[in-house]
């Protein structure tokens, strides 16, 4: 079911230019302007180093910046990082109605809350 899951959101997230991963983080970063690295890794439940590595591609392409505030660093987004904000919750909404037309929107939202129950007994 993963994989299956993560090949329908690369295939609607590809219209925006960035991985699931990217964009979403890149979603969170724009709703939460100077947020800190470890919030993004709390929120996405992933690793500090995951994270930096997705910043860091993120800050190559010129859509975030970081930005230290003595011993923290806060992140935001650029003007380029924010145009992408609407084909990002565009590609979100678009996944979401492949996913519940597949399985019901019921039926989806009771798995949306099983796998997030899951992963928090399991963090």
């Amino acid at each position: 079911m993963a994989r299956n899951l993560t090949r329908v959101a690369e295939e609607e997230y590809k219209m925006t230019g960035l991985s699931p991963s990217h964009a979403l983080l890149l979603l969170t970063i724009n709703e939460q302007p100077g947020v800190q690295p470890k919030e993004l890794a709390a929120e996405m439940q992933l690793t500090p180093s995951t994270v930096t590595r997705l910043l860091d591609k993120l800050e190559i392409k010129k859509f975030i910046v970081r930005e230290g505030e003595g011993k923290t660093v806060k992140v935001r987004a650029t003007a380029k990082g924010q145009s992408l904000n609407p084909k990002i919750k565009e590609a979100w909404l678009r996944l979401y109605h492949r996913y519940t037309e597949a399985v019901g929107v019921s039926q989806g939202k009771k798995m949306t809350q099983w796998i997030y129950e899951a992963a928090q007994k399991l963090d």
